[in-house]
């Protein structure tokens, strides 16, 4: 089966390099080669003109790859976007990512790893380099932490001891219901099982310095 494919990208020798190479590749057809979002979303008024899969530029005019990428997501959710940048950065990435792109590429990445790149893509969805799901990892990280409540961080700073939950509710001056509550929460929130589990993910974020 072949794949449909729009390179959009506003420098435009290097758009039609990464047209010819996606062209080699078994599996995949390019429809044609955009210099912007505006440009994309212009043609993509005629249905046929509409791709399985966008290889997307992030810093363009007009209409730039982070602002295109949510515009797809909310009216053509079908199509898929594949970034493809000179921008390293975490911030960029993250923004990319949330934008709805299913994946993140270097512009020096190799032939093979961009073939790799868009079949995993158009087969499981998404595909994350090493780099990118370090990033994804932490980010997801930092968002639980902002997650916990002041109540929740006392608890796990006195789980992190050898106290009882009897005595850390008495040093709370709470039920042992309630630190029982905040336990369970916790569990739930961070996709853990035990007291172990709590404590490793004090000494990960610096909660807790045994």
């Amino acid at each position: 089966m072949n794949y449909s494919v729009v390179v959009v990208d506003d420098h435009f020798l290097l758009s039609q390099a990464i047209g010819g190479l996606v062209q080699e590749f078994k599996n995949f057809e390019v429809l044609y080669l955009c210099k912007n979002g505006r440009e994309l979303l212009d043609k993509f008024k005629d249905p046929k003109n509409i791709p399985d899969l966008v290889l997307m530029d992030i810093k363009m005019p007009i209409l730039n790859g982070i602002e295109t990428t949510e515009l797809l997501k909310q009216n053509y959710p079908k199509v898929k976007v594949l970034a493809l940048s000179i921008e390293e950065d975490e911030y960029t990435i993250l923004k990319m990512l949330r934008a709805g792109a299913k994946g993140y590429l270097m512009k020096d990445t190799k032939k093979d790893i961009l073939e790799e790149a868009l079949l995993q893509v158009m087969e499981k969805g998404q595909y994350y380099t090493n780099t990118v799901s370090q990033i994804l990892m932490e980010s997801l990280e930092k968002d639980i932490v902002t997650e916990i409540k002041d109540k929740e961080l006392d608890f796990i700073k006195l789980a992190c001891t050898d106290m009882s939950y009897k005595e850390i509710s008495d040093v709370m001056f709470c039920s042992y219901k309630t630190v029982e509550g905040y336990r369970d929460s916790l569990y739930k929130k961070l996709k853990i099982k035990n007291r172990i589990g709590l404590v490793l993910f004090a000494i990960h974020h610096n909660l807790f310095t045994p």
